[in-house]
């Protein structure tokens, strides 16, 4: 088997690297061969009462945030409650995540509304996130058709650092090491493309429902917090909160996919070979799980999307064997390990947003 197809050492920043569709084998019956042993083990079933229990510990703990607020009142330790406010609402972006899936409900149209509650009780646009979410699943790190690479504040491929311009041209050059401290702005970010999303004139499905909920959300999470806290300590437990819920989905996020073979437009690639090579499980078991919301099992994720979060690490085994078997490269590492390789590889990235003639003696004279 060629092995050709770029890592995170052999990305050149300058010019970016694409995996060659040469270099993938012959995989187009690999996810029928897979997918019959997965159901004969009957993994593709619901998990109830996992989910129940989920609600209920989330439930719980928003519970004890509530009780923590109206205890401590006008004290600073609410910024203790405004951490785990954050923490709460990322385990429920989770679940809405699952539910858009199909994972958790018995029909469709059940796991859809479940989907556009939770996502608007954290403030998000369901429509929104959803038609960006299946883009990404459909083409993985595919150039121009993976929503999750286009170029923002971030680049993540070398083209799009080389277009950069003014202040976005300087985060860009250190993007690397200053990715986790604008993951602090991700919160704030998620609910302006929200916004602009149902604010839009195009046709939005369920906008006002959309609308209604996001609003409810904000009213009793706002008036609150502006009613019975010091102004200076309602803006400071609002950043806090926003910043935990940035930070905290991006750092689930970012390993799964940042650093692995980005794909040409025009490759053509089995669906296979397509979505393992471009995924990135996060060892760790059971605590990884809990902590990710099953998203450390990206390969398996994005082979069976609505599998219940329970069941990814059986499937784990059935996939990875079956790669070692045919030779198709099986991502996995520590989950800081992959926060290093994102921080290596967008700093890679990033060198294209640099002056090529730039000459590091005349920089330290200037």
């Amino acid at each position: 088997m060629s092995t050709t197809v770029p890592t995170l050492t052999s990305v050149i920043p300058t010019s970016q690297t694409y995996a060659n569709a040469d270099s993938f084998p012959p995989l187009t019956r690999a996810y029928m061969q897979v997918s019959e042993t997965v159901k004969a083990d009957n993994l593709l079933r619901r998990a109830r009462w996992f989910y129940i229990l989920v609600g209920i510990g989330l439930g719980l703990a928003f519970g004890g945030c509530v009780t923590g607020f109206v205890l401590l009142r006008d004290s600073w330790f609410q910024l203790l409650i405004a951490a785990a406010l954050g923490v709460v609402f990322t385990q429920v972006a989770f679940l809405a995540h699952e539910a858009a899936h199909r994972q958790i409900l018995s029909t469709g149209p059940r796991n859809d509304r479940l989907a556009y509650f939770l996502a608007g009780s954290i403030g998000m646009s369901y429509s929104w996130w959803n038609s960006k979410h299946t883009r990404h699943h459909q083409n993985p790190n595919r150039v121009g058709k993976d929503p999750d690479i286009a170029s923002d504040t971030v680049s993540f491929v070398a083209e799009d650092a080389a277009k950069a311009r003014g202040f976005i041209r300087l985060i860009t050059r250190y993007q690397g090491w200053l990715f986790f401290p604008l993951l602090t702005l991700e919160g704030i970010n998620l609910h302006w493309q929200s916004f602009k999303h149902l604010a839009q004139r195009a046709k939005v499905k369920a906008r006002w429902s959309e609308v209604g909920i996001i609003v409810a959300r904000f009213v009793i999470l706002l008036v609150p917090v502006f009613v019975f806290l010091p102004l200076g300590m309602a803006f400071a437990f609002m950043g806090v909160q926003l910043a935990v819920f940035g930070v905290y989905m991006g750092s689930t996020f970012a390993p799964n996919h940042k650093g692995m073979p980005v794909i040409d437009r025009a490759a053509k690639l089995d669906f296979f070979s397509k979505q393992v090579r471009t995924s990135r499980n996060i060892r760790g078991g059971w605590w990884a799980t809990a902590l990710m919301g099953g998203l450390n099992y990206q390969i398996e994720h994005h082979l069976f999307p609505s599998m219940a979060r329970p069941y990814l690490a059986k499937a784990r085994i059935i996939v990875r064997e079956y790669c070692e078997t045919h030779d198709v490269p099986y991502t996995e590492t520590s989950l800081l390990r992959s926060y290093a390789i994102v921080i290596d590889y967008l700093n890679r990235v990033g060198l294209a947003a640099r002056d090529p003639f730039e000459c590091p003696f005349n920089v330290q004279f200037r």
